[in-house]
Formats: structure tokens, C-alpha cells, sequence
């Protein structure tokens, strides 16, 4: 067996984790906007959302074992391990967000933070359509897309955010404004961190293309 079909299969392995678990990052994001969208059984959706996180960190160990077993990467081994981890970063303020709206036992969804969590969700369709297009990195162009529109998306977030808290202290009392405050900020951040996966994507593009 010749070098060229050596490396084939790792290629493809990796690809493959990688493509599952920004697969597992859309399914977090459709879990959390269900849940806000429609705000009943918040424990069990909670759990939804609490499984689907678990099975996102079972992913990165999967991958770091993967990586500490292999030599020859497709793409550059440390931007394996960093985008991995920017996207379990994503998952993770999911989760957060989830657990919040049960802990702190909020009894009503604003409009806002159902366009937030559209938002994230949509981010998240971005990223995980860019870590596909990875694999014909050198040809793909569509990357750049991705990443320029996850970008917009990460500004609307934010101002969807700013005008968000700005008006919690017209509606709430003193502990519902840190709150609801809290959980916008976790929201705005799982905003930021598909951004940050963007640019991952975006600089294995540039040393690759």
C-alpha cells in the first residue's frame, strides 16, 4: 500500500468526526429554539438539551484520542483540536442558556429571545455547512460565504442582545433583570462562538486554498 492510499482513510475519518459534531451542534441549537419557542415541559426539554451536549463532549474525546493516535492529519492537527474545541464551546452556552431557564424557573419567553435563538440556530446551520465544505477546501469558495454570513449573523445577535437588556428594566424587578440578563448574555455568547468557529474555518481555508 502506497503512502497516497495510506492517508485516504485518516482523511476521511477525520472529515467524518468532524461533520458529526457540528451535526450535534445543529441539533443543540434546534433542542434550545423549540424549547423557547415553545415553553412547556422546560425540565424534560432541559434534558433534551443536556443529552445532546453530553453526546457533543463524548465527540471531542473521540477526536482528541483520534488526534493523540495520528501522525498525518488532512488538515493541520492543531487546527483539528481548535476547531473541535470551538465547537463544543457553542454547545456548551446551549446548555448553559437551557439549564438557566429551568433553574431560574422563568415562567414566560420574550419575542427577543426566541429571534435569538433563530439566530443561533441559523449560525449553526453556517458553521456546520462551512466544516463540510472543509473537505474540498482547496476548490471551495463557499467557505468564505459561511464565514461572512455567520459574521452578520453575530452583529444582529449582538444588537438583538444590547436592545434586549436595555429594555429588561422597563419590564422586571432587581433579581428578574439579573435573570434575564444572564441568559442573554449566554445567548449573545453561543453567538460569538459560532463566530469563533467561523474563523478557525476560515484560516485552515487560507492555508490550505
Amino acid at each position: 500500500m502506497g503512502f497516497k492510499e495510506w492517508i485516504i482513510p485518516q482523511e476521511k475519518h477525520f472529515f467524518d468526526m468532524l461533520e458529526q459534531q457540528a451535526d450535534v451542534v445543529v441539533e443543540g441549537a434546534e433542542a434550545l429554539l423549540d424549547m423557547v419557542r415553545n415553553f412547556d415541559h422546560v425540565a424534560e426539554k432541559r434534558d433534551k438539551v443536556k443529552d445532546i451536549e453530553h453526546k457533543g463532549d463524548d465527540m471531542v474525546h473521540t477526536i482528541a484520542e483520534a488526534l493523540n493516535k495520528t501522525f498525518v492529519t488532512p488538515i493541520d492537527h492543531d487546527d483539528i483540536s481548535e476547531l473541535t474545541s470551538r465547537l463544543d464551546d457553542i454547545l456548551d452556552y446551549i446548555e448553559a442558556v437551557s439549564h438557566r431557564l429551568w433553574s431560574y424557573e422563568i415562567k414566560t419567553i420574550p419575542p427577543d429571545m426566541v429571534q435569538l435563538a433563530e439566530v443561533i440556530l441559523t449560525s449553526s446551520k453556517e458553521v456546520d455547512h462551512a466544516v463540510k465544505d472543509l473537505r474540498n477546501v482547496n476548490r471551495s469558495n463557499e467557505i468564505l460565504k459561511h464565514c461572512i454570513e455567520i459574521n452578520r449573523l453575530e452583529n444582529m445577535g449582538d444588537d438583538i442582545t444590547h436592545a434586549a437588556v436595555a429594555g429588561l428594566f422597563k419590564k422586571y424587578d432587581a433579581i428578574n433583570i439579573i435573570k434575564m440578563k444572564e441568559i442573554y448574555e449566554y445567548l449573545e455568547e453561543a453567538t460569538d462562538k459560532c463566530e469563533d468557529a467561523a474563523d478557525v474555518i476560515k484560516d485552515v481555508f487560507m492555508k490550505n486554498s
